[in-house]
């Protein structure tokens, strides 16, 4: 089928996590089909429009691995182009100037209960138009568009649409300051970039009629429509920066791998027929369809998107880990042996969540405790805790060879002697290495620190407590 699709961001801001999923449907349909996956910035708003936005667009494209085909498309350079098909269509009668202002506009809707244009200048003789041109009177480029009949398209996802010419109107194609409105540019924009499928958010779906029209009006062959279903926030509202951080820079930022959201993102909205939910970027690529997208909106879970990170995490090489850690934080680890890093990552990373995850319980791999938490003693030191620790301390460890196995047997051993439970030594011990109440096995624990630093963190904790 070889079909040509787009992503179109407008760089006001941080690449949104809608986008994010606009793009990856995009991708992923271009790919499955053989097809080629374009990128346009949409950047006429010249006010909010920046090129930090315009290289933070690439940069999470390329982080996510969604790569496009093709140089960018900037539409800010395409202006004369605008201009070109608004004279076209002015020429041949398809679109008219219209001079009525503001305020004339508004008394209108006042008077008619209706936001819908009448059509004030639809019909005019050319030579009152002339005389306004003359006086140099602002005006409005409007496409004319049929007085009877609907526009009608099958959407991909939401199947047959059908909009009456009385519910639209005359529609603004320029303003007054001769730029031209997003409806008209993006129908110039999809033609000459010969874009087959429009794959967008559903909020778009009230544009398509208008686009359309203007599609009609030039003669130009209509593209396939898909609408993507919204993401909602946990309150059922289309997911905005109320709900949390959206941008994917910000979840970069947070520790989330990109696989981890391409994996999450493709659930959004689209249903692989499968159990499993843990998905690779091939995996994505050889199942997609866009029959299986859903026309309900999607809810964004944390919850669910902090699991599937975990799965990705503990699933990912400690030494990939390593370097993304770096990236994300050079001096993590500095100064240490990248062995040893890998093998404290080894040792956290089934119980993280994300990269920053393994950055928090990392620190007592790198230094002894400054201070302990006071209720972390509470809940774990006893009376007796402080001998039994000492005698194990004095009696056991000073003179133990240092090998895993050596100190499992040493610990069962020694709390078989006192007539103790194993938390009796266990929960002390661990407090002393780590300063924390959860993390690797003891033995782990305790083979990674090595055996000067144990003895240095017991005498540390015995003198302070």
């Amino acid at each position: 089928m070889n079909p040509i699709v787009r992503f179109a961001p407008s760089p006001t801001g941080q690449l949104h996590i809608g986008g994010v999923r606009t793009a990856l449907f995009n991708y992923l349909y271009a790919r499955q089909n053989n097809g080629t996956f374009l990128l346009r910035i949409e950047d006429t708003d010249l006010e909010r429009s920046e090129d930090k936005y315009t290289e933070q667009i690439l940069d999470s494209l390329s982080w996510l691995g969604l790569s496009y085909d093709g140089e960018p498309v900037k539409q800010s350079l395409r202006i004369k182009r605008y201009q070109e098909i608004i004279n076209k269509l002015i020429e041949d009668g398809s679109a008219y100037r219209c001079f009525s202002t503001a305020d004339e506009l508004k008394n209108l809707r006042d008077k008619e209960g209706s936001y819908l244009y009448p059509g004030t200048w639809r019909d005019s003789p050319e030579d009152e138009v002339h005389e306004r041109l003359v006086k140099h009177e602002p005006y409005t480029i409007r496409l004319r568009i049929p007085l009877e009949g609907q526009v009608q398209f099958t959407d991909l996802v939401y199947g047959d649409i059908n909009t009456n010419y009385q519910e639209l109107d005359d529609f603004i194609i320029a303003r007054s300051d001769g730029s031209p409105t997003y409806n008209f540019t993006v129908v110039v924009d999809d033609h000459d970039m010969e874009v087959s499928h429009v794959i967008r958010g559903e909020d778009h779906i009230s544009n398509t009629p208008k686009q359309i029209l203007i599609y009609s009006a030039l003669n130009w062959a209509i593209p396939e429509f898909a609408h993507l279903p919204m993401i909602l926030g946990s309150d059922g509202r289309r997911l905005s920066k109320r709900h949390g951080a959206t941008g994917t820079q910000a979840y970069r930022d947070l520790g989330y791998l990109p696989e981890t959201l391409v994996n999450y993102l493709s659930l959004l909205g689209w249903n692989p027929g499968t159990e499993d939910e843990l998905f690779n970027i091939d995996f994505l690529i050889e199942n997609f369809s866009l029959d299986k997208v859903n026309k309900k909106g999607a809810v964004f879970d944390n919850k669910k998107l902090a699991w599937i990170s975990g799965q990705h995490i503990m699933n990912k090489d400690s030494s990939e880990i390593l370097n993304l850690l770096k990236e994300l934080k050079a001096e993590w680890g500095v100064g240490l042996p990248g062995e040893y890093l890998s093998s404290v990552i080894t040792q956290l990373k089934g119980r993280s969540k994300t990269l920053v995850d393994i950055m928090n319980q990392s620190e007592y791999f790198f230094n002894d405790p400054a201070e302990y938490d006071q209720d972390i003693i509470a809940k774990c030191w006893k009376k007796d805790s402080d001998e039994i620790l000492n005698s194990y301390f004095q009696d056991t460890l000073i003179s133990l060879e240092w090998a895993d196995a050596l100190i499992d047997q040493s610990i069962d051993d020694f709390v078989d002697q006192k007539g103790i439970g194993k938390g009796k030594l266990i929960q002390p011990l661990r407090v002393a290495l780590s300063g924390v109440l959860t993390g690797p096995s003891m033995v782990d624990l305790m083979m990674l620190l090595g055996k000067e630093t144990c003895l240095r963190r017991i005498k540390n904790i015995l003198n302070s407590v």
